[in-house]
């Protein structure tokens, strides 16, 4: 059923890379999500005032909420399609992330709103505002809730529907890369634990005449706060700058490893401009003594290789490392058991050997990973006083870097 849909309505599907093809992805998932949602809204608010259920009632505004997600989505990822210009010449990608960080607000100001019961609340605002404080005054006063067959079959319906559009969309958002429909699925999957909540109420109310109805609007109320804190979070993080993917990175390290100039490679950055369009830069050692033209040729075709296989523009620049001084690899080899010896979790690189007539510095970057919560200075300290113990003319110079990937 997704791949026809795919396949009826996208035009070059199979080019996802393409931010013309992304839109239409966008508008795909847009639009099957308005039409999904508007009929389950349709549908509960109907049985919900028919049975006398405040949770059906919130679930189905729930669905609402998420119909103006999907114009929004669509409206973002129409934005997201238009081409770099004077103005953005890294394009308009990141307009995706804007479209997720609005749909999680969406969510998450209907859920906060329902939850301060705010009395100047909109109709949009009671999406979520006077729901809480709706089923908070059912548990207090309930209504008798009315169970029929009719509002049960319409809650299984919208489950079944809500698995396959939360299914449709991580499809989607797999395919394309896009946190906006991933972002949208956890929404849907969040959606069914709402609905499976009421469907108990409603059999609940068979057996008991407590307040299930209103503790359970109170429990749809808050997976949906919870849902769209969460996708925030996941929103930000992107706007803010996430670290590459691991797999990515991994497979870049492969990608130059396998090049026939390359010894080794440091101080990798990796930028997102929106998905699809990543533009990197990283060192790249290579032989002191080799041909410097034929060195400079191999690593144009490595930065060609790179953007082939993994659609990234990435900017090399060339570190040469001497590779028969035996002297400076000696004393390199033992700088990393040094450093090794006081964190295992330090890395050294840039590893250079300079002489005088009364002391040779070593100098060198030491990377200090960001979960670490090390002092520089009792680092730096560290390594000169194990340094010195070897040989007191050695001194080392020291610059501390992070890792961005």
């Amino acid at each position: 059923m997704v791949n026809l849909l795919i396949k009826t309505f996208v035009k070059d599907y199979e080019n996802v890379t393409d931010n013309q093809v992304r839109g239409r992805y966008g508008m795909l998932s847009s639009f099957v999500g308005i039409f999904c949602n508007i009929l389950i809204c349709s549908a509960k608010f109907i049985i919900g005032s028919l049975v006398h259920s405040i949770s059906i009632i919130s679930d189905g505004f729930n669905n609402l909420s998420d119909c103006a997600s999907c114009i929004v989505t669509m409206f973002g990822y129409k934005m997201a399609s238009k081409p770099a210009d004077k103005d953005h010449p890294f394009g308009h990608g990141r307009m995706e992330y804007i479209a997720s960080f609005i749909v999680s607000n969406i969510i998450f100001v209907v859920a906060f709103e329902l939850l301060t019961s705010s009395v100047i609340a909109a109709v949009i605002v009671l999406v979520g505002g006077e729901l809480l404080k709706t089923s908070v005054t059912k548990i207090i006063h309930p209504t008798e809730v009315k169970f029929t067959v009719v509002a049960v079959v319409v809650l299984v319906i919208s489950i079944v529907i809500k698995i396959w559009m939360g299914y449709f969309n991580n499809k989607l958002g797999r395919r394309i890369n896009s946190s906006v429909m991933l972002a949208t699925a956890k929404d849907s999957f969040s959606d069914v634990a709402a609905t499976s909540a009421t469907l108990i109420a409603l059999f609940a109310s068979i057996w008991t005449d407590l307040p299930i109805d209103g503790v359970m609007g109170v429990i749809v109320s808050v997976i949906i706060l919870i849902a769209g804190f969460g996708i925030i979070r996941e929103t930000v993080d992107q706007l803010l700058g996430k670290p590459a993917d691991e797999e990515l990175v991994e497979q870049l390290k492969k990608v130059v490893k396998d090049n026939n100039v390359s010894l080794g490679m440091h101080d990798l950055i990796i930028h997102s401009y929106g998905p699809g369009n990543l533009i990197g830069s990283v060192h790249v050692e290579v032989d002191a003594k080799g041909d410097i033209l034929s060195i400079h040729d191999a690593i144009d075709e490595l930065e060609r290789e790179i953007y082939e296989k993994l659609q990234i523009q990435m900017t090399i620049h060339m570190d040469p490392v001497e590779t028969d001084n035996e002297v400076l690899i000696t004393y390199r080899t033992r700088m990393n058991t040094l450093i090794k010896n006081i964190n295992s979790k330090l890395s050294m690189h840039d590893f250079r050997m300079v002489a005088g007539p009364t002391h040779t510095n070593l100098i060198f970057d030491v990377v200090i990973p960001y979960d670490e919560k090390c002092d520089e200075n009792e680092i730096r300290e560290s390594i000169r006083k194990e340094l010195s113990k070897e040989d007191s003319t050695f001194y080392a110079v020291i610059t501390f870097d992070k890792s961005f990937c």
